[in-house]
Order: C-alpha cells, then structure tokens, then sequence
C-alpha cells in the first residue's frame, strides 16, 4: 500500500505531465484544426514593372497628389534605340503614351571594333560620355567578348542599341534611374556626332585666283 501511494503523485505530480494525464502530450482536439485546408495565399506576379514604373507625388493645397510615370525602352538591336518617360494619373495610360514618345525619339547608334575590324561591328567606335542632372555616364569600348559592364538598367539599353561588348563608369546620383537613363541615351547618341574619314563627301578643289592668273600676273600685262 506504500507502494501505491508513493507512486500516484510521482505519475500525476506537478510539472507538464499532470495536465496531459492520460490523454498523451496534448494531441486530441487541436489536430481537427490543423488537419483542415491550408490557408491560400494570395498570388502576386513577379514582374520587372517595380523598376520601370513609379508613383511620384505632388504636394498641393488638397493634399499630395499621386502619379505614376513610365520609363519604357525600345530597339532592334540592330543600331537603333529610343528612350520615352511619360506621367500619368492611370498606369495603363503611362505606359501607352511612353511608348510613343519612345518610337518618336528613336535615334541611330554608331558601333565599330575595339582592335582590328574583323567580322561584324561588336562595340563603340570611341568613348562617349553623357550627362543629365547631376549623374554622368561615360561607355568605352571594350575587346570582343567582354559582355556589357554595367548596370542592369543601362545594360538593357545598350543591349537594345545592339552594342554588345563595352564597358561603363558613372559618377553621380545613379540611383535616380530616370537621370541615369537619359545619360546613358545622350552618350549613345553623341556616337553619330561627328563623321569619321569613310562618310566625308567627296568635293573637287578649286585653285584660288592667285593660283589660276599667277603668269599673266607674273608678266606684268595690263588691260
């Protein structure tokens, strides 16, 4: 009978093993609950809209007006690019109207070789910078097969404009994309800036007057 009564509390005595008693380690009620459907989370697309597109705001007498700009890119890779950015209240509308001002401003990129020219265009011709606020791009060709060096953002237009290997430095505020872009876009452009010996235009010389009369002036002649 000791025996008993010694152990009874050892078996239901203080401590997390009196409250389950017989019913084991709490498994019992609960498991209904966790056994039922799994909550289904909400799908989210998984874009590159977040870097393309902005809410920008506008502090007036009503409060802060918001609204959305679009940053869009276009090209055939084939030396051709145009850069539009466009506000809008409604993002659709952003986007549309960014788009043709991209088409509207498409410009012709000059490509050339880094060493000899062998096989097809593959760089710039020359080093190019641009500016726009306070950030400041600089392209510089680079061998065939280094890949574009850059950012994401100015990889695309360069890989859009056709050029395939260069290398790039910026200095500035990159952050601000839409700076960084337009920089980018004007060093782009600034490649048709001046014409290399192949596109001058043939012009026949003409010998000054000095030239042409030099012996009847030479005889001393008058008339």
């Amino acid at each position: 009978m000791a025996d008993r009564g010694a152990s009874a509390p050892a078996r239901g005595g203080g401590g997390f093993g009196a409250r389950g008693g017989d019913r084991g380690r709490g498994r019992g009620r609960g498991r209904g609950r966790r056994g039922g459907k799994s909550e289904e989370k909400e799908w989210q697309p998984v874009t590159k809209l977040g870097r393309l597109i902005k809410p920008v705001q506008k502090q007036t007498r009503a409060g802060q007006r918001t609204r959305f700009k679009a940053i869009v890119l276009i090209g055939d890779s084939e030396g051709h690019v145009g850069l539009g950015i466009k506000t809008s209240k409604e993002v659709a509308t952003a986007i549309r109207a960014a788009i043709i001002i991209a088409k509207l401003s498409v410009i012709p990129v000059r490509r050339g070789y880094w060493g000899t020219n062998l096989g097809a265009p593959h760089s710039l011709p020359t080093k190019e910078s641009g500016k726009c606020g306070s950030v400041t791009v600089r392209l510089i060709p680079a061998p065939r097969g280094t890949g574009l060096v850059a950012s994401p953002a100015v990889k695309r237009l360069l890989q859009l404009a056709g050029v395939e290997d260069a290398y790039t430095s910026s200095a500035g505020s990159t952050k601000t994309l839409e700076n960084t872009l337009k920089a980018t876009f004007t060093a782009v452009s600034n490649t048709y800036g001046f014409l290399t010996p192949n596109l001058w235009k043939e012009t026949k010389l003409i010998r000054s007057p000095l030239e042409e009369y030099a012996d009847t002036l030479r005889e001393g002649k008058k008339y």
